[in-house]
């Protein structure tokens, strides 16, 4: 039987994972290569047969997606799967011409036929864009299962940027957990704030392997999603995040409006720092396209260890990486807590930009005001050190879920910027805990 050619287009994760639930032991498909953006280096490896299964002895090439126009016809691809999130609904639509104009098919996986099925409750926390507050809400809800005497295991989205075969299955419980791993800062960022609450989180690259081993120590699993992802399990409660300070981007990026209409509860966080029209009119939109779901509104709450050595100051802020980068914000909690704080001036990051973090600066030119701490590679850890080391700063403040002076070397005086998730309405996310644990008799 002739097999389909086909190629994955991805970003190191949901790429994966498509492929392993739906392509792997496809006897009618032949995955040609995975495709690759967003994240830098991920293009020039390959996808491990040991993972891959016996149709792959070799693996499957992972490629810059700027490749895709040449496999198209050098491979006689028929197929391309568009498999990564946070993307503009009008610049996914260009990818689709392009395939469509090179003579294959574009193709959307549904949500469903995606997800694995688990033997315990599963409740996913999800967004319409990145750097909405995901890991707050996260961190929320199993601090309300924890109150109830139930053991919840967080389950990451992948950001498989090291060793594959390696990183297949990752269980993270310690600090000494993450520095064994070699972990990059995005990935840090992301599980370091749960670890140090003695809260266990999974990850990698073979999501059913994982999600067995976390089922083991788990009484309910969290789906812990990336960028504006579909959950990768079958949830029970599907929670979802909105951000108040970029309205209408719930309808204008892929996947994170299928997001929004799934949802069963829709969270409206940052609500202390927006414009309240914008709130106002989240939830008129929300009321109209999900009436179903329940409308939960929440703070970021943002603290600085010294608000007095900011005040006054010029300070350089680094605030989390995807959330300015991609996910398109000119700033974040870091800015906001300058402000606030009265700091003179924010330093515009790109005159003292070296390497990689030069190259990322023009990539994403909205940033005048913020350096996003870029950490995938030990070389671009060296970047942002040396970068930060020759800003023209009186005070540096780091608005990253972690503590990047235990990473990198840095020669101004440090202030932290904090942010937790707090109620700003009824029903709270403990109300939302509450009724899924009667509903599942839990605790």
């Amino acid at each position: 039987m002739a097999r389909t050619r086909t190629v994955i287009m991805g970003a190191a994760g949901r790429d994966f994972h498509d492929f392993l639930v739906r392509y792997k032991s496809d006897e009618s498909t032949e995955i040609v290569a995975f495709t690759a953006t967003q994240i830098p280096g991920i293009e020039g490896r390959t996808f491990p047969s040991e993972i891959a299964g016996p149709l792959y002895p070799e693996g499957i090439p992972i490629v810059h997606e700027r490749e895709l126009t040449a496999l198209i016809h050098e491979r006689g691809v028929e197929r391309v799967v568009f498999a990564y999130s946070d993307i503009a609904h009008v610049d996914l639509m260009h990818k689709a011409s392009l395939v469509i104009a090179e003579g294959a098919d574009f193709v959307l996986l549904g949500a469903d036929p995606t997800m694995i099925p688990s033997t315990k409750p599963v409740i996913s926390v999800c967004a319409v864009r990145t750097g909405v507050g995901k890991s707050g809400i996260s961190k929320r809800v199993i601090e309300g299962l924890k109150r109830r005497g139930l053991r919840a295991v967080d389950i990451r989205h992948p950001m498989p940027y090291r060793d594959l075969l390696k990183m297949r299955v990752e269980r993270y419980a310690t600090i000494e957990d993450l520095d064994g791993f070699g972990v990059t800062v995005e990935e840090r960022e992301e599980y370091e704030h749960l670890v140090i609450e003695g809260i266990v989180v999974y990850a990698g690259v073979d999501y059913e392997a994982i999600l067995r081993e976390a089922e083991k120590e788990a009484d309910v699993i969290i789906w812990d999603g990336g960028n504006n992802d579909l959950p990768f399990y079958k949830s029970d409660l599907e929670i979802v995040a909105l951000d108040p300070h970029r309205p209408g981007h719930e309808r204008l990026y892929y996947p994170g409006e299928s997001n929004f209409l799934r949802a069963d509860v829709l969270v409206i966080n940052k609500v202390n720092t927006a414009d309240p029209g914008a709130v106002e009119g989240l939830r008129e939109i929300s009321g109209k396209l999900n009436h179903d779901a329940i409308l939960v509104e929440t703070a970021s709450t943002i603290t600085l260890s010294d608000p007095d050595a900011v005040r006054g100051k010029r300070a350089l802020v680094i605030e989390d990486g995807p959330t300015v980068t991609h996910g398109g914000m000119p700033y974040g909690a870091g800015a906001i807590a300058a402000h606030d704080a009265g700091a003179a001036t924010l330093v515009d990051p790109r005159p003292s930009a070296v390497g990689s973090i030069a190259s990322t600066l023009t990539a994403y030119p909205h940033l005048t005001e913020v350096l996003p701490a870029m950490g995938y590679s030990a070389e671009q850890l060296r970047d942002l050190e040396l970068t930060i080391a020759e800003s023209d700063c009186d005070v540096v403040i780091v608005a990253t879920p972690i503590d990047l002076s235990r990473l990198i070397s840095i020669p101004h005086p440090t202030v932290r910027a904090t942010y937790a998730v707090t109620d700003a309405s009824e029903p709270t996310l403990d109300d939302i805990v509450d009724a899924f644990c009667q509903r599942h008799q839990l605790g």
